[in-house]
């Protein structure tokens, strides 16, 4: 199925009920016509981070359903995969025949190992100071081979995600027929997640090393074009990132959008935001919330740093239940990286001031993406948080099907599925996108136009409230919506 420029949700295969079949079910009863396509998070047998330690890529986690319960999702939605591009669970067969095996195992190569990667097979301190890191020091976990030897291989997050080496057939090879059975079980774009980790070289930070970075672009780009599946990178760092890549063509998130929202509507200004409206790439997935945090890294020079650490303080300060804490490595995360949080929190639980963020989410070019809690509306889960003490779980509930049925009666959910609505069913959005420049900042007007559709949005960002106008052929003038 191709890509519709329609809301796309982002979900685990269990947040939403218990696996796919409920999803299915759920979708169809509660949101038809809100939603036009899925990123279903990583649905494989995995042994780490929710997913994203995987396995394989040939078999779905038998908890969440099967191939089948994929393919009927894939009847009413089009569906987002995702590959991670920059490592594989060290529960995988690759990695326990290397264990057992070791240089005679067929994948000696799979890994980086630190004998053939360094020079005398350890970094340097200065090696070590260059790389991008998420743990304070060298990227490594120690192989304890069989035969009794042991050796370090690179491991840039969990150690249960060992890094894949680039630089050999045999990951050249898993890579490709991994990308293309996921394209010809239904996937109509794949996101390479930790992409900008996955090439390193030494005397660089090892993240987005370019010019290699782009062959690895265009190697998995030319595995999938033959199955017309389109290529999602996933890049957390400067919005300078993510503008290289859409000037070469391809797909990229707007992560500076979170972060620069929530500053618009804590300080009553839209000054920042209009001015990275009018610069932002347009072939773009946008979001607000997604699995991980609120995004910090990525606004660096869009906001100051003053103004960055003040949206942070405003955040613990005005939202609901959330604490710096939360983000700290007393609940495995870095402070630096991101925010945890759902979004509705961020904004104190305040349904107006939600669904002017949505608002201008949804008039932003660009395909929308809203993740599951987002899409239910919902705070912070402190109960999960505390039980699993992982940051990002105050992000990630579990929904019943009775809570789903349940959270459809309150207003807000109604109205957030009226937005939905309209924004995939009116015919302006596929036409010319314009933002406005407005006498006062706490005003935020965007309009766009196809053919005889027009539609425009005026938002105050001071007062949380929005209203959209649109041409209606049928009556030769224009309607409005007023807070939907």
């Amino acid at each position: 199925m191709p890509i519709k420029n329609e809301v796309m949700l982002i979900v685990y295969a269990d947040s939403m009920g218990k696996n796919l079949k409920d999803l299915k079910y759920i979708l169809n009863k509660y949101f038809k016509n809100a939603i036009g396509g899925v990123h279903i998070l990583p649905f494989y047998p995995s042994s780490a981070d929710r997913g994203f330690a995987p396995l394989t890529y040939s078999e779905i986690d038998k908890e969440f359903g099967s191939w089948e319960d994929l393919e009927n999702l894939n009847e009413d939605f089009y569906l987002m995969y995702d590959f991670m591009i920059n490592h594989i669970s060290r529960q995988s067969k690759f990695y326990k025949n290397f264990k057992k095996n070791k240089d005679v195992s067929p994948y000696a190569d799979f890994f980086i190992r630190y004998k053939d990667f360094w020079p005398g097979g350890e970094p340097a301190q200065k090696d070590i100071d260059l790389i991008y890191k998420r743990k304070p020091r060298a990227p490594y976990v120690e192989v304890k081979f069989e035969d009794g030897t042991s050796e370090k291989i690179w491991c840039t997050f969990d150690e249960e995600q060992l890094d894949l080496n680039l630089n050999s057939k045999v990951v050249r090879d898993f890579i490709s027929d991994s990308l293309i059975y996921l394209a010809e079980k239904g996937a109509s774009l794949i996101r390479l997640d930790a992409f900008a980790y996955a090439i390193k070289k030494i005397g660089t930070s090892c993240f987005f090393i370019e010019p290699d970075v782009w062959e690895l672009l265009g190697f998995t780009k030319s595995i999938l074009e033959p199955y017309g599946v389109e290529i999602l990178p996933e890049i957390h760092e400067h919005y300078s990132i993510q503008l290289k890549l859409a000037e070469k063509g391809y797909w990229v998130y707007d992560f500076a959008l979170p972060m620069l929202m929530l500053y618009s509507l804590y300080s009553g200004s839209g000054k920042r935001l209009v001015n990275w409206l009018k610069t932002c790439p347009r072939k773009q997935f946008t979001v607000l919330d997604t699995h991980d945090g609120i995004g910090v890294v990525d606004v660096k020079d869009l906001l100051t740093e003053e103004e960055i650490e003040l949206t942070k303080d405003y955040l613990y300060s005005r939202g609901s239940n959330v604490k710096k804490i939360y983000s700290s490595t007393a609940y495995d995360n870095l402070d630096i990286y991101q925010v945890n949080c759902t979004y509705y929190s961020a904004l104190g639980n305040n349904d107006d001031g939600y669904l002017t963020a949505r608002a201008i989410q949804f008039f932003t070019p660009g395909i929308p993406q809203v993740y599951y809690v987002g899409l239910l509306v919902g705070e912070n889960d402190i109960e999960l948080l505390e039980k699993t003490k992982v940051g990002r779980n105050i992000n990630r509930h579990y929904y019943t099907l009775k809570e789903i049925e349940e959270n459809f009666t309150r207003p807000v959910q109604q109205r957030l599925i009226n937005l939905m609505k309209f924004r995939n069913l009116y015919p302006a959005f596929d036409g010319e996108y314009r933002i406005h420049d407005t006498i006062n900042d706490e005003i935020i007007k965007i309009s766009w136009k196809k053919d005889l559709y027009e539609t425009i949005l005026t938002a105050n960002l001071k007062e949380y409230k929005f209203s959209i106008d649109y041409f209606d052929p049928e009556i030769g003038g224009y309607k409005q919506l007023i807070g939907v």
